[in-house]
């Protein structure tokens, strides 16, 4: 079987991670944390398998997710986990959304699409491009010419 038809395996549990909703890897790159260019690159766990990131989220539609050790967020600074609470379930809540919200991959961060009045509600009021349309073809400025993309080398450089 070729690797692409094996689906998306968790690093931690072997079993597949078969929905974009239960994705670590997803939320994380939702919040803003993993690069486009890698998303394909790095491994893939369910969002319950990676307990320091899990723990954050408090929505009543996700279970509490227990963090024994250094990490968790009962022996942290109350101010951090009341805003990783806030950030991380803020992301959760678009990545159940995204099957609805009819997003390409590279809209998907809340940076890109965000949610528009900080609510919570994961659907975007405005969908803005990433990328600026570029101007109307009379208001295009004109291309520098070579020698200054390309000055020629200081005295005594070669050439």
């Amino acid at each position: 079987m070729a690797k692409c038809d094996e689906g998306y395996r968790c690093e931690v549990c072997g079993r597949d991670v078969e929905a974009v909703t239960d994705s670590d890897l997803y939320l994380r790159y939702v919040l803003g944390e993993v690069p486009l260019e890698l998303l394909h690159r790095l491994p893939e766990r369910h969002l319950c398998c990676n307990p320091a990131l899990a723990q954050y989220i408090t929505d009543p539609g996700f279970g509490p997710v227990a963090c024994p050790g250094p990490f968790d967020k009962a022996g942290l600074d109350p101010t951090f986990v009341t805003d990783e609470e806030r950030r991380v379930t803020r992301g959760w809540l678009r990545l159940q959304a995204i099957p609805t919200l009819g997003l390409t991959v590279p809209e998907y961060p809340l940076a890109v699409t965000p949610d528009g009045d900080g609510s919570g509600d994961p659907t975007p009021r405005s969908v803005p491009h990433p990328f600026p349309s570029p101007p109307p073809r009379g208001e295009r400025e004109e291309a520098p010419s070579r020698s200054v993309l390309f000055p020629p080398p200081p005295a005594g450089e070669g050439g």
